[in-house]
């Protein structure tokens, strides 16, 4: 067990989470009018310039350009002084259709039921150490991100600007209890006119009191605000984005593995999206009804096989039954061939934008299919026998 561990987040601004919502905007508009599409839509950011990419497979047409621009302007990027600028940009778009030969796994036809849309592994995890099940790092580096944001939109400082990025590194006791937070750090952008000092002050007072418990903070924490004193160019203007490199604030903040698959602009027929959606679900579910304190399931598929080629755990020594047990109830009571988990968790719909930021899982401010504790009742009779 780590003695620190720190995770991280970042806002709608971050321009690799530009590219996400971009992404997944696009995958929820095609879902509105097609259901049954085929979605692998990625983007690109720099300056003035957004790239959107991928292999769609649909009966409708989207006004990609258009999404994209109301897509940006949304974040908060809607002037000039911004660096980037939802009215001017270069916005190309580069489709194609899926490949013939992954249709070929993944459609349903009389000789064979929907199988994966590629190989792979994925993981879902859960502990009961937070009301979210989420790692506690993690979770209070998403509602820092959350709260940051939510200061700029209705403007209670109105000198940020939509970059930003938060990072908690808690300390452990050596049985692994946390003990409390050695260090809280908040990089935003900003105008160029407001002091370092004003910009400490007005974080420590609208942003972090208003989310970190007092009892969680001591005269050791460092803050640490806009660490190298100044950061005013921002977004893509200062950095290119891609969607898909920050799958690990997407997940569980490094507390658990990550089979490497990205989420964003993917439509559930994509294990990396769907299953990781049902790990987690089944991982919540195990520490809800009290079979672990602590979880983390794998699952893993082969391209055009429906059933995984291997479901396993790891209870990290807090399972109340058998591990080997545990397996066999996940077996019995969640069905893990894609077709199942879509229709289980009702993923063909256009859900996904508003994943795209602020993580996939432990949410409090949105209703998501895979944070429901619908199993708990019936997990919780194994603990009886």
């Amino acid at each position: 067990m780590y003695k620190y561990f720190t995770s991280e987040s970042v806002t709608e601004g971050h321009p690799d989470k530009i590219c996400d919502q971009i992404s997944d905007a696009i995958l929820d508009a095609i879902l509105r009018k097609d259901k049954d599409a085929r979605v692998a839509c990625e983007a690109l950011v720099s300056t003035g310039l957004v790239l959107v990419t991928g292999e769609v497979t649909t009966n409708t047409y989207v006004d990609i350009q258009k999404i994209v621009r109301e897509t940006v302007a949304n974040i908060g990027y809607d002037r000039g002084k911004y660096g980037f600028d939802a009215e001017n940009l270069s916005v190309l778009v580069c489709i194609n259709e899926q490949s013939p030969d992954i249709a070929i796994g993944v459609d349903e036809s009389s000789s064979h039921e929907q199988g994966a849309g590629d190989q792979g592994m994925m993981f879902g995890y859960a502990t009961n150490t937070t009301e979210s099940y989420m790692p506690i790092s993690h979770h209070y580096a998403n509602k820092l991100a959350r709260r940051l944001a939510f200061v700029r939109k209705h403007k209670i400082l109105e000198y940020l600007r939509p970059d930003g990025k938060t990072q908690i590194t808690s300390e452990f006791s050596d049985d692994g209890s946390f003990k409390r937070f050695d260090n809280i750090l908040i990089s935003t952008q900003h105008h160029s006119d407001i002091s370092q000092e004003q910009i400490r002050m007005d974080l420590i007072k609208y942003v972090i009191k208003k989310v970190i418990p007092e009892e969680y903070i001591d005269e050791l924490t460092k803050i640490q605000i806009n660490p190298t004193g100044r950061f005013v160019k921002g977004g893509p203007s200062g950095d290119s984005g891609l969607t898909g490199r920050k799958i690990i604030v997407d997940t569980y903040g490094g507390r658990a593995h990550h089979g490497g698959g990205a989420f964003s602009g993917k439509d559930p027929s994509k294990v990396d999206r769907s299953a990781a959606y049902a790990t987690r679900y089944i991982a919540k579910n195990i520490v809800a009804s009290g079979l672990a304190d602590e979880v983390e399931v794998q699952v893993s598929y082969a391209i055009g096989i429906a059933k995984p080629t291997s479901v396993g755990i790891d209870t990290f020594g807090t399972n109340k039954i058998d591990e080997t047990e545990i397996i066999k109830i996940i077996n019995k009571h969640f069905d893990l061939r894609p077709k199942a988990i879509i229709e289980h968790l009702d993923l063909k719909r256009p859900i996904y934008l508003q994943t795209a930021t602020y993580g996939h899982f432990g949410r409090d401010d949105i209703d998501l299919p895979w944070e429901k504790l619908d199993k708990v009742e019936i997990l919780k009779k194994y603990l009886k026998k």
